[in-house]
């Protein structure tokens, strides 16, 4: 295949180059079809699950319609735009994150407990550590994409230092499992950029002590009563200990091929709290059972599968890496719903991508594929 082919391959430009290598229709619109149809079956499944798990509330499958429908619109805009834009405003796009996450300190709403969100006049409530879920990456795909791989110790710090301050802001509100999500997608970038096996190693020796700080001076006492509860569950059963008891029994009740769609009980009968919401997957697994959570994860696993193709195949060193920690973030939204809904993980509140009942989060996913679909169709350097 010529070379200038592979160079204009999806790019507007290609029409140049002759007739027999106009640009197909995917190309043109800046959509990868075999992602695309990945990501629109996960969205069928997941409104037919939360439908079951909502107890048949159609209103909040129509709720989770528009948030789907508003995502796939964000992320065909943003795909866009090149990837070469992103990177020229992504310091801009982190630092105003950051000031977001400080007016939340300083003037954001409480809710049970918790102080998240920001009140916009005329538009509604704003939650900033989601846009840190997109800004983290991409500002790590920025300063690695410009300095010489793989990185030196300055650089490594340099980077963990943008990757600590808004996951510092956002455990304090208290949030532990979005600063999770954000510090992941954040070394995600480091990992992929060729992190030296020193430096992986060093990080290794010093994650107990680090653990131990967090215990005795980050964690909420809340958090640390998590941990407890994963250790012990039947310690609280009644209290602390319900949520992931009524989880593993509707896990179990499934057994290999499920109760049937609809005929779940611990979700319909409101034994299992938030069954529509984080512990979605529980509810799912009574219904299909282990062949349905295979099923399930299979299909994330092809979505994580073809997002890496991309990743590998970019020759922007930014689009490459951003790319690939977007993927592996997915990974990890799926691994720590599902560990913690099988206890084998604290509960920290992290939903299960595309099937959980929430717009924030959609959105904010289909966003990032956006991302992903603007590193694929733009291969113009």
């Amino acid at each position: 295949m010529p070379r200038a082919y592979n160079q204009f391959r999806f790019s507007r430009q290609a029409h140049h180059l002759g007739t027999d290598m106009q640009p197909t229709l995917w190309q043109r619109v800046h959509l990868d079809p075999w992602l695309l149809m990945l990501l629109f079956v996960t969205a069928l499944l997941g409104m037919a699950i939360l439908y079951s798990a909502s107890t048949q509330d159609m209103s909040m499958v129509v709720r989770q319609l528009i948030s789907f429908i508003i995502g796939f619109i964000v992320m065909l805009a943003m795909a866009q735009v090149p990837p070469s834009m992103y990177r020229s405003f992504t310091p801009f796009f982190y630092l105003g994150g950051l000031v977001l996450l400080v007016l939340v300190k300083l003037i954001g709403e409480v809710r049970l407990g918790a102080q998240r969100w920001i009140d916009i006049p005329g538009f509604g409530s704003v939650q900033p550590s989601e846009f840190m879920k997109l800004g983290m990456p991409m500002l790590c795909a920025w300063l690695l994409s410009r300095r010489e791989l793989p990185p030196s110790l300055p650089t490594v710090l340099i980077t963990l230092m943008a990757i600590g301050i808004p996951v510092l802001l956002i455990a304090e509100q208290p949030d532990l499992g979005t600063s999770i999500l954000v510090a992941s997608s954040g070394i995600f970038v480091l990992f992929l950029a060729g992190l030296p096996w020193w430096m992986i190693g060093t990080a290794a020796a010093l994650f107990v002590p680090l653990v131990w700080v967090a215990w005795e001076f980050l964690l909420h006492d809340y958090q640390r009563k998590r941990v407890m509860t994963l250790l012990d569950p039947e310690a609280d059963a009644l209290g602390a200990g319900w949520n992931i008891m009524q989880s593993k029994t509707a896990i179990g009740a499934g057994g290999m091929t499920g109760k049937g769609y609809l005929e779940g009980t611990q979700s319909h009968l409101h034994f299992l709290p938030e069954g529509h919401t984080d512990f979605i997957i529980a509810a799912f697994s009574e219904e299909f059972g282990l062949v349905g959570v295979c099923l399930l994860m299979f299909l994330y696993a092809c979505i994580l599968a073809r997002t890496l193709h991309i990743a590998y195949n970019t020759t922007s060193t930014y689009g490459r890496l951003l790319a690939g920690a977007l993927a592996l973030a997915f990974f990890v939204y799926v691994f720590v719903n599902a560990g913690m809904v099988s206890g084998i993980l604290p509960v920290v509140g992290v939903p299960l991508p595309f099937i959980s009942y929430g717009g924030t989060a959609i959105i904010t996913l289909m966003a990032a594929f956006g991302l992903v679909m603007s590193v694929a169709s733009h291969q113009v350097k």
